[in-house]
């Protein structure tokens, strides 16, 4: 007899990272539950994937003891450098646990004890509450998104720069979330990866001169590493934060001046039990898009 589907609420399904862990789920036969605060994104949730949809809101208990009504399992993934973003997540583990929910993947940062930065230290909370709770959790930490380099790839083509507010020659680790995504799949739906503390980068820490190297090879011509200031850079990538949040930006930009940022493949490989995307192959894909539309 087959088992039943497990059901999976998945935070923020409609962003630009919980989004890519919805069709891996499906992929490994879970329903899927986009827990979505805008009505307005019940249409984008089903596109992505998603059977079910709950609207409801992290700081609002009520709405998420309805979201969680016969779910097997929680994706979490916090607001971006929101003030509350622990207490948020906290809320979220409580509520879950209370549910029965049985896994718990929260997907929080690497190196999540740099107390130097609040974005990271935010999360420890929310994983201290993981450990005591009977669910079986798994917690992601995973490096610099390589989905950054993504969106700033239409100002590449179109100005042959890539900027970043840190010193080109500073190296740091990176990961494509859609690797991150695969690895979350498979906690919710396998029990192999419960209990887990997984740290996530690709192979190899990379300068932003090593960057644009690799760009430069993909498309055909010279593409420059840029060092704005950081007020530079915000004006220019218009993030949408708030002061508050840009401040915690801004702090993490300076960490990664002084200090690089650190990270091992070791667990992301064994975690996928294949090759994790390199950074090369994003970029390869990236000016294959390109070259497509042109």
């Amino acid at each position: 007899m087959q088992a039943p589907r497990p059901t999976v609420l998945v935070v923020g399904a409609t962003g630009r990272f919980a989004g890519l862990v919805v069709p891996e789920l499906v992929r490994r036969n879970a329903n899927v539950r986009a827990l979505i605060r805008d009505s307005a994104n019940v249409e984008k949730a089903r596109q992505f994937g998603a059977s079910e949809v709950a609207t409801g809101d992290l700081r609002d208990r009520r709405s998420l003891e309805s979201a969680l009504e016969g779910v097997d399992g929680v994706f979490h993934i916090g607001p971006a450098f929101a003030a509350d973003e622990a207490a948020m997540g906290v809320a979220m583990v409580e509520a879950a646990a209370r549910a029965g929910v049985r896994k718990f993947v929260f997907s929080s940062v690497i190196q999540p004890t740099n107390t130097r930065l609040k974005n990271h230290a935010s999360k420890v909370p929310v994983e201290d509450a993981l450990y005591s709770t009977n669910m079986e959790y798994t917690i992601l930490h995973p490096a610099n998104f390589m989905q950054n380099i993504a969106a700033a790839w239409p100002s590449v083509v179109e100005h042959g720069v890539f900027a970043e507010p840190f010193p080109k020659t500073a190296k740091l680790a990176r990961v494509d979330y859609r690797d991150v995504a695969e690895v979350a799949a498979i906690a919710l739906t396998e029990s192999r990866l419960s209990y887990a503390t997984l740290e996530l980068c690709a192979a190899g820490m990379h300068s932003r001169e090593e960057i644009v190297s690799m760009m430069s090879e993909e498309l055909g011509r010279p593409i420059a590493a840029g060092e704005p200031t950081f007020a530079q850079w915000a004006a220019n990538a218009r993030v949408p934060y708030s002061d508050h949040q840009m401040q915690s930006l801004a702090k993490v930009h300076d960490h990664y001046a002084r200090y690089g940022l650190g990270g091992n493949s070791l667990t992301l490989r064994a975690a996928l039990g294949h090759e994790p995307r390199s950074l090369r192959s994003l970029i390869r894909e990236l000016a294959l898009q390109s070259a497509t539309i042109a």
